[in-house]
């Protein structure tokens, strides 16, 4: 894991020597994983605040998501955490998150994000935490290239995930590819499929649960990872709950279906350019319905430093219109703010290639259906324990794979886990 900082200071050559070092007064750590190749505008932001605010440096903490997803929280306890980072666990970290309410219009904020904050309340009434980055849902990336070259046809929306085992298995056989389909290794990526075969994920009480229709969608990727139509290198080759992505393996055309999710697409074309053709495609569905996985990020300020309300500000800066209009256009990110939605975002603008625009209209159409046919996918992203589910699927779905769990027993693990941590 490599960490490097990057210090953003606005108009260095100036203020250095206009400006005595006593002027800048503070300092703000802000934590990012860059595996979607985000932190370069996230750099531009910062200058431009620097700039307004010449005393308020802010230093880029470049590291690995992993990081972010397995020690910050340890970091919060111990209150040696950043002051400001980008956040997946939007739940999970409340009580480390600054109210923003002293640095925002309340009532615009609830009008433009209201759809989101309660993500970031854990439950608890009122207060705004974050400026949400990115409204995301998940979903896959198809190689048309390897479809066309081996004479099969793309499954029409609607289709199975057991439509797309067998088109994939044909691609794979055709084209000696490495592998035909292939999933994030992430509790989170398997929910919506879960979902479509009938995972409730909450029971009457509103404690998470494992029930058949969870066990069923794992057994069909513990049998997909058997017959090999699934790479043994995401899922069973990584221990624990750590989390790992297939982007490797589609972008060098070793697979040609890839479950992952909006928030990869400028990745996808930045790195596959003209090598093939993709496009993104409808999630499979299952007997249940065709089930996916609200979320996305955010931009928090953390109450274990002495920066806390300088942090607070910037987040609040990054939530106004402008600033989040032009943010959603530059990452290619479907806004949360709901007039920007709206309005609309023609992405093209902004260099994306048309299957870039096209796809991102269709993962937000699968966020609009989720919340009708599946509301269990918003309530489990808002959970403040879901990273428990999420962590305890991979550990253990992965232990059947290895070999080294029966399905009843990982079940019986998941659910022992549940009973610890999450209820």
């Amino acid at each position: 894991m490599k960490n490097f900082r990057t210090a953003v200071v606005a108009a260095s050559t100036f203020l250095a020597s206009t400006i005595p070092l006593s002027a800048i007064a503070v300092e703000l750590n802000l934590m990012i994983s860059d595996v979607d190749k985000k932190a370069g505008v996230v750099e531009d932001f910062a200058k431009r605040y620097s700039e307004a605010n010449p005393d308020v440096t802010i230093n880029l903490n470049l590291v690995a998501y992993n990081v972010i997803r397995e020690q910050l929280a340890g970091q919060l306890e111990a209150k040696t955490g950043p002051d400001l980072a980008f956040v997946t666990n939007l739940g999970g970290l409340h009580q480390y998150y600054v109210d923003l309410t002293p640095h925002v219009d309340a009532d615009a904020w609830e009008e433009a994000y209201g759809d989101v904050l309660p993500w970031y309340r854990a439950g608890n009434p009122g207060g705004i935490y974050a400026f949400h980055t990115e409204m995301t849902v998940t979903g896959p990336y198809v190689n048309l290239t390897m479809f066309e070259e081996a004479e099969v046809d793309v499954p029409a929306p609607g289709a199975t995930w057991d439509d797309w085992a067998e088109a994939t298995q044909k691609v794979m056989d055709a084209t000696g590819s490495y592998a035909g389909m292939i999933m994030d290794r992430s509790g989170h990526r398997m929910a919506g499929p879960a979902m479509s075969y009938g995972a409730k994920y909450f029971d009457a009480d509103g404690k998470l649960l494992v029930d058949k229709g969870y066990e069923t969608f794992a057994q069909k990727m513990v049998d997909w990872h058997e017959s090999g139509l699934m790479p043994a290198d995401i899922w069973p080759a990584v221990s624990g709950s750590k989390y790992a992505n297939g982007n490797e393996m589609f972008f060098n055309e070793d697979v040609p279906f890839y479950m992952s999710g909006s928030w990869n697409i400028g990745n996808v074309q930045e790195n596959v350019g003209d090598k093939f053709d993709w496009t993104v495609v409808p999630v499979p569905c299952g007997p249940a319905g065709c089930g996916v996985m609200p979320g996305g990020a955010g931009l928090v300020a953390f109450d274990q430093t002495e920066n806390a309300q300088e942090a607070a500000k910037f987040v609040a800066w990054m939530g106004e219109y402008d600033q989040a209009r032009e943010w959603y256009s530059r990452t290619y990110a479907i806004p949360a703010h709901a007039k920007i939605q709206a309005e609309g975002i023609k992405y093209t603008d902004f260099d994306a290639v048309e299957a870039v625009s096209e796809g991102l209209n269709l993962f937000a159409a699968g966020a609009a259906k989720a919340a009708k046919e599946t509301p269990q996918a918003f309530q489990l992203q808002g959970s403040p324990v879901g990273f428990v589910m999420y962590n305890a699927t991979v550990e253990f779905v992965s232990g059947v794979m290895n070999g080294d769990l029966e399905m009843g027993e990982a079940m019986e693990r998941i659910k022992a886990k549940l009973a610890e941590d999450a209820n």
